[in-house]
């Protein structure tokens, strides 16, 4: 039992070391009108309590792929969950029929892409990955 919650404390240290380096922003595409969102905004967005950007356009959140550490950060710093967690949150909501989770698709480069093509995606992303096709809406602190 003790080397158990020893490993869970290694394993919990190590994510957040690798959690805390990363520069998370929050984008969407260059065409979309929106040009800012709150924390709150953002979270909501991507545990599905909103459907909607705040102007009134459909938003559609794109996540970024399971065990990703830009993932691991944003849902650690916009929501307070940490893998596990958002593992366990989606469960409850699939299970009663409340909300689907964001679409996954792959690292900062390729959620990028795909904001950049659709005005309706909203993505986060790793800092260094910005460019002109894309608006970076939130910096997660």
């Amino acid at each position: 039992m003790r080397q158990t919650i020893s490993i869970a404390v290694l394993a919990a240290a190590l994510l957040a070391g690798s959690v805390c380096r990363a520069e998370v922003v929050v984008i969407v595409s260059a065409r979309n009108p929106v040009k800012a969102l709150s924390s709150e905004q953002a979270a909501d967005l991507f545990l599905g309590v909103s459907a909607d950007f705040p102007n009134g356009l459909h938003a559609v959140p794109i996540d970024q792929s399971e065990g990703s550490p830009v993932r691991d950060t944003f849902y650690l710093r916009s929501s307070g969950k940490a893998p596990a967690q958002m593992k366990a949150y989606w469960a409850r909501m699939l299970f009663t029929g409340r909300g689907q989770p964001p679409v996954e698709s792959g690292d900062s480069a390729a959620v990028k892409r795909l904001v950049a093509e659709n005005p309706n995606l909203v993505g986060y992303i790793d800092r260094s990955a910005l460019d002109p096709s894309v608006r970076a809406v939130l910096t997660i602190h």
